[in-house]
């Protein structure tokens, strides 16, 4: 009897599961349009004096700048000093006109052209005195572009990949085990988080609400 009433569970279970894949069937293969996302830039630098002709160079391609963080100091690695020099601070910038999510390849193209623009001949090489990291903030994540590819990476187009460096998950962004560790300082954190409340509100503003999206 036991046998019998665990048989019908399992047919009861399985007779649901096809009726929600066949309610689903219709919609299976249907392509929307995402929404617009955030874009963001991290910026590294040991010649802050340098960034207000940096940032007008960079609003000439990506619109107007609507939020920029303070200065911080750079103390998570020492890799950037060789090309930089020493005392490299940490800057956030966001632009205020939302972009299409596939265009982050094209981004960081245009961010490693504006690298090489303000780059100084040192050693037989270009010496960065910028490093831009070019990525977007959204409901759900923030991505980084990345010349580099690797296991937790996705490959977009013309050399460059895409990676999840955070999620947004109980009312904050939270890090991955492959996230740089400035990322998941709790400084950068609330950054992220403010930045994510300026395009959550651009999208109350300015779009209808869109069903499964949660603001």
């Amino acid at each position: 009897m036991k046998l019998k009433f665990t048989l019908s569970k399992t047919r009861v279970w399985i007779l649901r599961l096809c009726h929600r894949f066949s309610t689903l069937e219709d919609n299976m293969g249907a392509i929307t349009t995402p929404l617009p996302v955030k874009a963001i830039i991290g910026v590294l630098t040991a010649a802050p004096d340098l960034l207000p002709t940096v940032y007008t160079e960079l609003t000439h391609r990506l619109g107007a700048i609507d939020y920029v963080s303070e200065l911080m100091p750079f103390t998570s690695t020492l890799y950037y000093e060789t090309e930089m020099g020493p005392d490299i601070q940490r800057q956030f910038i966001s632009f205020e006109r939302l972009v299409d999510a596939g265009t982050l390849a094209e981004m960081k193209l245009f961010t490693n052209s504006v690298e090489q623009t303000f780059a100084v001949r040192k050693a037989e090489t270009n010496a960065r005195r910028v490093n831009l990291d070019a990525g977007y903030i959204c409901l759900a994540k923030l991505v980084l572009a990345s010349t580099k590819d690797h296991a937790h990476r996705i490959y977009l187009s013309d050399g460059i990949y895409a990676e999840i460096t955070l999620r947004f998950y109980r009312k904050t962004f939270q890090p991955w085990e492959w996230s740089y560790p400035d990322y998941r300082l709790p400084t950068y954190i609330a950054i992220f988080n403010h930045i994510r409340r300026i395009y959550r509100n651009q999208l109350e503003n300015q779009l209808p609400p869109v069903e499964g999206q949660d603001l």
